[in-house]
């Protein structure tokens, strides 16, 4: 059977990630992420969960998460899988929707699936450009012509705030996971705090953001650990300053829902680091 492979590259002109999984088999929990994802599938199907509805994608579908997103993801008859994506803070896109519109907003997608895209053969060839680390002005003229194109056919009227229809009560539980991740939370705490029961809690938590209150709190965990990897902080003291149990916990966990061990995504970050020091003496 021929090996996965799984790349990520970080950009530091347009400060997006990368990802290319080529020949995966993996299935992906119930998860989210903090940023943006535009997607999309090279090869293979999936059966994709997200907001309350199912898919089936397959080769030239386009894939777009907002950040918070909960889907599930798994493959059908062990069909493997091969993968593109960028991913996109909520700051950077919002730096590159106000340089598009000239409105300082975050853009919502209002479809998680757009079959056979004509914007995936786009998506390929930024993210091409990415991998092979070219330096032109092409990759960022690509990049803006993607997302306004995105932000045209598949994302809602700005929001006004009061329009937003979050439970200010689960706000509240969302909040303080996202404090106090690094702690031992129980759900007597969380119940407390929404002024409901536990299971009225878990019931209108589940429902409003598509995952239960403590896979939001893993998902936080995630990313808090992602930044400190980033930033050369060990594995292991990642794992602890983040609340996961041990450092095979936190592999285990990180991998399911990353696609690669905590030291794999580490690595992006030194080569990078490395390749800027070796340009800077170049210049010198």
């Amino acid at each position: 059977m021929k090996q996965e492979e799984r790349t990520v590259c970080f950009d530091s002109e347009l400060e997006i990630e990368a990802y290319r999984f080529k020949g995966i088999m993996q299935n992906f929990p119930n998860h989210f992420h903090e940023h943006y994802v535009i997607g999309l599938i090279e090869k293979g199907q999936r059966y994709l969960s997200c907001k309350n509805k199912k898919y089936t994608t397959s080769t030239g579908d386009l894939l777009l998460f907002n950040p918070f997103d909960s889907h599930t993801c798994e493959q059908i008859d062990n069909e493997v899988l091969d993968y593109r994506c960028i991913n996109i803070k909520p700051e950077i896109m919002q730096k590159a929707v106000l340089e598009i519109t000239g409105k300082n907003y975050l853009p919502q997608f209002n479809q998680q699936v757009i079959f056979r895209s004509e914007l995936v053969p786009l998506l390929q060839e930024l993210h091409h450009i990415i991998m092979e680390e070219q330096l032109d002005f092409k990759k960022e003229e690509i990049f803006f012509f993607l997302i306004e194109q995105i932000i045209n056919e598949y994302t809602e009227p700005v929001l006004q705030s009061n329009s937003e229809k979050i439970n200010t009560e689960i706000q509240i539980v969302c909040d303080y996971l996202e404090n106090n991740y690094a702690e031992r939370i129980a759900l007597d705490e969380l119940s407390y705090l929404a002024k409901m029961n536990k299971y009225s809690l878990l019931r209108n938590f589940t429902k409003l953001k598509g995952i239960t209150p403590y896979r939001y709190l893993e998902n936080i965990r995630v990313n808090k650990a992602k930044k400190l990897l980033e930033n050369g902080i060990e594995p292991i003291d990642a794992a602890i300053q983040t609340g996961f149990v041990d450092q095979s916990h936190f592999t285990n966990f990180f991998k399911n829902f990353i696609g690669l061990t905590p030291k794999q995504y580490q690595n992006i970050f030194i080569n990078n680091d490395k390749n800027n020091f070796k340009e800077d003496k170049k210049e010198n």
